[in-house]
């Protein structure tokens, strides 16, 4: 999603062009590609896709809805396995049109998780839930901080269920770096992300991450965090970002990878 504007096909042969090694893959450039074309296009290309984004959404309380919620993240699996990433990112949802219950909706993702946890698996997948800042509480993501996910995670076993740790979403939360050392003790961040935190935000604040090193957070730091948690796994950079999307994909994921190995570390 960081160079939305590539077909698949350019940001395989853009990541091989820069030596980036892994790509994570959003679900709906992969159904419009296919899943097995996508697969058998990364492979050639010597490339692993890190992750699959996005499952989840799982907060209905209507059963037809909930139901197709459930039929949908079993699908998001299966894409997952026939891509060969173990990793399948979940975005809980947000509250019910005119509900106010936070908690019992937060319980209803607890209940999608030990249907949805046994089956992923059985297919070889983690499910990495993904806590979001809180402006995105109401209306796309009841799990705010990292506290919250492990919560969840924790009553499922380490191979099904874990968390996804997203500089944006967790940089202002002085408690999270003792919550990524928790996530690492039992085996539980499946992915790391980076994105910086820049203002003001957009209207809507759904496409204002920022590009590395443009705002306040301290990669470094960060990553720091993870790796002494026992994280050995890829760095994904994701990042929703008008201004970005509307340049030219390639120069900006050669300005990404750039940044990462100015800000992050070696690539």
């Amino acid at each position: 999603m960081t160079v939305k504007q590539l077909t698949l096909p350019e940001l395989v042969s853009t990541c091989v062009e820069l030596g980036v090694r892994g790509v994570g893959l959003w679900r709906e450039p992969v159904r419009s590609h296919g899943t097995g074309a996508t697969a058998r296009l990364v492979r050639a290309a010597g490339l692993s896709v890190t992750t699959l984004c996005r499952g989840g959404f799982l907060t209905a309380t209507e059963p037809a809805e909930r139901a197709r919620a459930l039929d949908d993240n079993r699908a998001a699996v299966d894409e997952a396995a026939t891509l060969g990433t173990d990793t399948l990112v979940l975005v809980s949802g947000g509250l019910p049109a005119g509900s106010k219950d936070l908690r019992g909706a937060r319980e209803r993702v607890a209940d999608a998780l030990a249907e949805l946890g046994p089956y992923a698996a059985a297919h070889g997948v983690r499910l990495a839930v993904e806590p979001l800042h809180p402006m995105y509480a109401a209306d796309r993501c009841v799990v705010s901080t990292l506290a919250q996910a492990l919560d969840l995670a924790e009553r499922f076993p380490a191979d099904q269920v874990g968390v996804a740790v997203d500089t944006y979403h967790v940089w202002w939360d002085d408690t999270a770096p003792a919550q990524i050392a928790r996530a690492g003790a039992s085996g539980r961040i499946h992915t790391f992300q980076l994105a910086d935190w820049t203002t003001p935000l957009p209207e809507g604040v759904l496409d204002g991450r920022g590009q590395i090193g443009d705002g306040v957070v301290d990669m470094r730091e960060w990553r720091g965090y993870v790796e002494a948690a026992g994280y050995t796994g890829p760095i994904e950079v994701e990042l929703f970002n008008d201004v970005l999307w509307a340049r030219d994909g390639r120069e900006v994921l050669a300005e990404t990878v750039a940044r990462f190995v100015e800000h992050a570390g070696h690539r």
